[in-house]
């Protein structure tokens, strides 16, 4: 088989890459090694940005997420027992984000790309990238024990931290740079009504507790826990508890509890390769960089790294130039180590770390009160979180 592209993962970042190509009349095929169940399957967060939100329109798979994703204006940030309202809209000029569930986000990217009639391989074993250092770069695969491969133009990395795609580079062209933090994040998904209309951020000394949602009848809520946590160990009950001992009075007072349909625990950390060019391979999304999702960014990130990718390759294939392709790397890095200082600053301001005295707790609880009483750090925070330009 030959393509233009081969797209190695079929998560948001995979197949958004793979149906704006689509949409540029740029042949390509996806090559993932789960089934399309198990992609589904994966409980996600999903506050999208502006620039992401108009990307799903630019490829036709918007429609869903305008009438069922909610449209945020604001969050609301809770210490010392108060909550404090951010008014990112008012604050950004009236930018916004809008809850979509991630798993919402790759169906409707599903469906785009079933009804363009592009291929997906799902179901492919010891997938390979090779020849990418050259001028004829290939992916081999095998399905149902035959040995497949595909000669291509370009490969794109979009398998996720764990993909094979960073693994085949040579370690000595990577420069990786890694935080990983002392906890973790508790989570729960519950068929209730959120208790409140927008997110709450808890600084606590309990630790850190975030309540979301998924839609106007599905909540999602988090507590902070030790990184070596059993959620074995995590009745419903016990986590209703814990959480509402977290909050504050009013949210507490309101809470609505009920069965979780999943726990989990995910651990937190910071990570960015650099750079995200290997001559004819180029990274994207979480095979390129992890944040912690503190600051509601790791999806916003898969989608700015394809927009710059996807530029580039209409540029290589419309413009016969190689500039976009040249800069990728760069343009994309840019803004990834800024999300990068966003998440990581959250994080830290949040979250009760093993070595938090005193004084770390005060300059914590100083930050807060900057945050909220300050127009200039209000307006920091929220052209941050409703998504740098591209």
């Amino acid at each position: 088989m030959r393509t233009q592209v081969v797209i190695i993962g079929s998560g948001p970042a995979g197949l958004l890459l793979g149906q704006l190509l689509h949409t540029w009349g740029i042949d390509n095929v996806i090559v993932e090694r789960k089934d399309r169940d198990y992609i589904l399957g994966r409980i996600r967060a999903g506050v999208l940005e502006q620039g992401a939100v108009a990307q799903m329109d630019e490829v036709g798979a918007g429609a869903r997420l305008h009438r069922e994703g909610l449209v945020h204006h604001g969050i609301e940030i809770a210490f010392e027992g108060k909550r404090h309202r951010i008014d990112m809209h008012g604050a950004t000029g009236g930018k916004t984000v809008t809850v979509y569930g991630q798993t919402e986000v790759t169906h409707d990217l599903m469906e785009a790309r079933a009804a363009a009639g592009r291929v997906t391989i799902y179901d492919a074993d010891q997938v390979t990238p090779q020849g990418f250092d050259g001028d004829a770069p290939r992916v081999s695969y095998v399905k149902d024990g035959v040995t497949h491969e595909i000669a291509c133009d370009y490969i794109a990395g979009c398998d996720g931290f764990h993909g094979v795609s960073r693994q085949s580079v040579p370690a000595a062209a990577l420069h990786e740079f890694e935080r990983v933090y002392p906890f973790g994040w508790l989570g729960l998904l519950s068929d209730t009504p959120p208790v409140s209309p927008e997110l709450i951020y808890t600084r606590h000394e309990r630790g850190f507790s975030l309540c979301s949602m998924r839609s106007k009848t599905r909540s999602r809520y988090y507590v902070q826990c030790r990184l070596d946590d059993d959620v074995a160990r995590w009745s419903d009950d016990m986590f209703w508890d814990e959480l509402r001992r977290r909050l504050d009075p009013a949210a507490a007072e309101t809470l609505v509890t009920g069965a979780s349909l999943e726990k989990s625990i995910a651990p937190l950390r910071s990570f960015v390769a650099e750079p995200l060019r290997f001559g004819r391979l180029f990274l994207a999304g979480d095979a390129a960089h992890i944040v912690p999702p503190t600051g509601a960014k790791g999806l916003n990130l898969a989608a700015s790294d394809v927009h710059y990718l996807a530029q580039g390759l209409r540029e290589a294939y419309a413009d016969k130039s190689q500039a976009g392709l040249d800069a990728y790397s760069a343009r994309a890095l840019a803004r990834v180590w800024k999300a990068e200082r966003f998440s990581w600053w959250m994080t830290t301001m949040l979250h009760n770390f093993p070595d938090t005295d005193d004084f770390t707790a005060r300059i914590q609880l100083a930050e807060l009160n900057y945050v909220v009483e300050s127009q200039a750090a209000t307006a920091s925070l929220s052209e941050n979180y409703v998504g740098l330009p591209y």
